[in-house]
């Protein structure tokens, strides 16, 4: 492999990044290398320094101290053009809060990255079609925000940033605030842009309860090219790893079995939030199928 290749160097790398606001300590001497096609799950609970993690990673704030790399390059010595080239190239981005624009419709939502970026009439026309026929939204292409449901708002927000297949995705609590269908719409969607496009992601989360699903369930292609996401056998799991946050230091970092398993404050307050028994929790093979049955799933 070419060294100077971006794909010779990690997806996300943070050495040794500060960051305070007001004197107040936001992140610590974090250190992180997000690996081609893994997916870190970044947690902790609120006010720990997760979001302002990833708004690190995408240059929307500059650190006080250390260095950021995206596939390779420093973002601290990159003007602001060259910034936007990354962030509309290799990095997507999917919000907490809503970040659609009410007076565009589901269309010109989902085209409007792609028409910062130059893209042709042609080619935006192609990569929005396939974009909303992944996320479950053809037919919906003349509908404004206003008119979706929650969940169809989720997942235009999730084909926003997946326009263009950028490499690298950055998720911040995607499911917060949707009801136990939905998030699982969600979830499965974003299993599929991670393993059928090998996309590098943070996934930063207060619900626990999604690592072990995430971690433990694939997608794959059939011999007719359809996508199905099921358990992983042992020997094909997607590349996972947890990092937990509490008041901007890293406290834990390591497998989703040792997670599961610590005994650390911080995890074990992060789990005591969580009050609810998932072993009941409806999984769906295809969570848009009106048909569809649920069965038991490890959520």
């Amino acid at each position: 492999m070419n060294p100077s290749s971006p794909d010779s160097h990690p997806a996300i790398e943070f050495r040794n990044v500060w960051l305070s606001f007001d004197d107040k300590p936001a992140l610590i001497d974090v250190s992180l290398r997000l690996e081609r096609q893994e997916m870190i799950f970044v947690t902790g609970a609120s006010g720990s320094g997760k979001s302002v993690l990833l708004k690190l990673a995408m240059g929307l704030l500059k650190a006080d101290e250390g260095q950021i790399f995206v596939e390779g390059r420093e973002i601290e010595t990159l003007d602001e053009s060259e910034l936007l080239a990354i962030r509309g190239g290799s990095m997507g981005m999917v919000f907490q809060e809503d970040s659609l624009f009410s007076g565009l419709s589901v269309y010109e939502n989902a085209a409007y990255r792609l028409e910062e970026h130059g893209w042709s009439p042609t080619q935006i026309e192609q990569g929005v079609t396939e974009v909303l026929r992944f996320v479950g939204l053809t037919g919906e292409e003349d509908k404004l925000p206003e008119q979706l449901s929650g969940g169809m708002k989720r997942r235009l927000e999730i084909a926003r940033g997946l326009m263009g297949w950028p490499s690298i995705m950055l998720f911040d609590e995607p499911t917060t605030m949707l009801d136990p269908i939905v998030a699982a719409q969600v979830l499965e969607l974003i299993i599929r842009a991670r393993d059928i496009n090998k996309i590098s992601s943070l996934y930063v989360t207060k619900k626990t309860q999604e690592i072990p699903y995430l971690a433990g369930f694939c997608a794959f292609r059939d011999n007719e090219g359809e996508i199905e996401v099921r358990e992983a056998p042992a020997g094909q799991l997607p590349r996972t790893s947890v990092m937990v946050l509490e008041g901007g230091k890293i406290v834990f970092t390591g497998s989703v079995e040792q997670f599961q398993n610590s005994d650390l404050p911080a995890i074990k307050e992060l789990r005591s939030l969580d009050v609810h028994d998932h072993s009941a929790d409806p999984y769906y093979p295809d969570p848009w199928d009106k048909r569809r049955k649920p069965r038991t799933k490890i959520l």
